[in-house]
């Protein structure tokens, strides 16, 4: 293995990549280190599965950074059974629960070939924008080609081995349901649990390959193995009887189908889950595969693959670290088994992709956070551009600067980025009120800065579209601005010599403050002037008041609210002209 230099960055990616290769030189010196991810395609994959791929490629990329062959796999666990019909789909689907999720038609309207295909797709087309480099596994194709038959006869052997393993956790496992009721198996280390962490957890779950919680056991026995039936493709089957020298396995099946197969040559079936996963570890050496929290208690897949692995398949359990929760601020709750959950393909239509990446490179595994849909976007937008700031300017700490240089590339290279990047919430207003019309929106951006121009849209992009989609999609009607037509004429009837003075030393300034930075000053600095101070006076809880009254007064006149887009923005999108009109000039 190639000597580099450790890296400077102090934070958790470098950690966790120094033990990783230290692990790697002592399993297998000399070989690519692998990183795993596991997502399984049965609905929408959410923001919070993201973070099973993010973690172990901020990983990998650091690893790739310093020098050493690493390889980040994907399992997509398109072998899994299919659960549940998830809502807004046709309820018919139900037919189909109990087949692999690749047996399974893709949902009404799709171009894809099946239901595994039709969610894989968009999480691909999002990894790829995010810089995310990896190695995609289809478990069906693994399963059905026949590349795990020796693994699977050999836990068809050690049945009674794997099923004692097993027997130590159950126990734990049920004491750990008891303490928690639903949910607790997943939080009990946390002690009480509420409702949401619940849900969490149950959505956390959907979206592994951890959801079946058939080990195997059954009446005439315990098989690691649960076959597809060959009539009506399920696996609502039982498995009867198994020989080991002849490898015949017996089932029968809830549609009243039975027959006995070879299992040396079938191909229609797979390990229980919590065989299954450290089997794969064994199998593709897996040195990083973090997990979520549903994974981390007593009698998990986690905890008791560990065992598996090192008591019957002679490997080593990956360093695996716990995740916690991504929530989602402005959406609804995940799950991936319900319509409407928000996905890696949904952020990136409102947000760029290294802001994308930075949430999940900021934060530790075990920390959790949420990804704002709502009016916090904008707020997030302005601390990245802060940090970028900082970063330019020498001043970020050290754990910020490996975050933001996770961001902004990866070990192949710099993400595409914006090349005038405006404030986010600038741009949303100014969409906001031109409805995306390109030459409107020119005119107002091109007014900003007069000094230094935007002489071309493309210039803001990829960042005006994630606003205009923003506001189109999470701004709903009731809140979009609507510019007057027509003057407020009864309004500016009532208004007393106060008001009007305040509008006429507004107007009067208008073309000479003509700019954002102008502007921010004129509309502060107006009621500074009719209070006989200075327009740059630090203002006083007195003259606070004042410049609140001043703006809503503003706002009624200009888009009959009480409030709206920062007002600079707001007069530049409106027009000068358009200004004068609708504040009685």
């Amino acid at each position: 293995m190639p000597i580099v230099a450790q890296s400077t960055e102090t934070d958790w990616v470098s950690r966790f990549a120094d033990e990783v290769i230290a692990e790697a030189e002592r399993r297998a010196p000399g070989k690519p280190i692998v990183c795993a991810s596991g997502l399984s395609p049965s609905g929408p994959i959410h923001l919070g599965n993201l973070r099973e791929v993010m973690t172990p490629h901020l990983v990998a990329d650091e690893v790739r950074r310093r020098g050493h062959a690493c390889v980040h796999i994907l399992s997509w666990d398109d072998y899994d059974r299919f659960r549940k019909v998830p809502a807004g789909i046709d309820p018919s689907w139900s037919e189909h629960i109990g087949k692999p999720l690749t047996s399974v038609p893709a949902p009404p309207g799709s171009e894809h070939p099946n239901w595994a295909e039709h969610f894989k797709a968009p999480m691909v087309a999002a990894l790829a924008e995010l810089g995310v480099e990896f190695h995609g596994i289809s478990q069906t194709e693994q399963y059905t080609s026949g590349v795990y038959r020796e693994q699977i006869l050999f836990a068809m052997r050690e049945r009674r081995r794997i099923d004692a393993v097993l027997d130590r956790y159950r126990t734990k496992e049920k004491a750990a349901g008891a303490a928690g009721g639903a949910g607790g198996k997943q939080q009990q280390k946390k002690g009480k649990v509420d409702e949401a962490d619940a849900a969490a957890a149950e959505a956390a779950a959907e979206g592994s390959g951890a959801a079946s919680e058939d080990d195997g056991s059954a009446a005439a026995g315990y098989f690691p193995y649960k076959p597809y039936c060959s009539v009506c493709e399920r696996d609502l089957t039982t498995v009867t009887a198994y020989d080991d020298e002849t490898t015949e396995l017996s089932y029968t099946c809830a549609c009243g189908h039975a027959e006995t197969v070879r299992l040396s040559e079938h191909d229609r079936g797979k390990l229980v889950w919590k065989v299954d996963w450290p089997m794969r570890w064994a199998y593709e050496g897996v040195i990083f595969e973090p997990s979520g929290v549903d994974h981390q208690s007593p009698g998990s897949s986690f905890v008791v693959g560990g065992q598996l692995v090192k008591e019957i398949f002679g490997g080593e359990q990956p360093i695996g670290p716990m995740y916690a929760f991504v929530g989602i601020s402005g959406m609804a709750k995940m799950s991936s088994s319900k319509g409407g959950v928000p996905t890696a393909a949904d952020a990136l239509e409102i947000m760029e992709a290294p802001l994308l990446r930075w949430l999940y490179a900021r934060r530790r595994p075990n920390q959790s956070f949420k990804v704002a849909f709502d009016q916090e976007i904008q707020r997030t937008y302005d601390e990245w551009d802060a940090l970028e700031r900082k970063v330019s300017e020498g001043g970020a700490q050290p754990a910020d600067v490996a975050a933001y240089r996770r961001a902004t590339r990866t070990a192949s290279g710099e993400l595409p980025r914006t090349a005038r990047p405006l404030p986010y919430r600038t741009l949303a207003s100014v969409v906001d009120i031109t409805t995306g019309h390109d030459e409107q929106t020119l005119r107002i951006l091109r007014d900003l800065d007069p000094s230094d121009p935007i002489t071309a849209l493309d210039e803001t992009r990829p960042r005006l579209d994630k606003a205009e989609r923003w506001i189109a999609t999470q701004v709903p009607a009731e809140s979009r601005t609507r510019v007057r037509e027509e003057p407020d004429t009864e309004l500016l009837a009532s208004l007393g010599d106060q008001e009007r003075e305040s509008l006429r030393l507004l107007l009067e300034g208008l073309d000479e403050r003509w700019s954002l930075d102008g502007l921010t000053s004129l509309v502060y600095g107006v009621p500074k002037v009719l209070a006989g101070l200075a327009p740059d006076a630090k203002p006083t809880p007195e003259l606070k008041v004042a410049q609140r009254a001043f703006f809503a007064l503003l706002y009624r006149l200009l888009v009959s609210r009480e409030t709206g887009p920062r007002l600079p923005t707001l007069l530049l999108a409106v027009g000068a002209d358009r200004t004068r009109k609708l504040l009685g000039s």
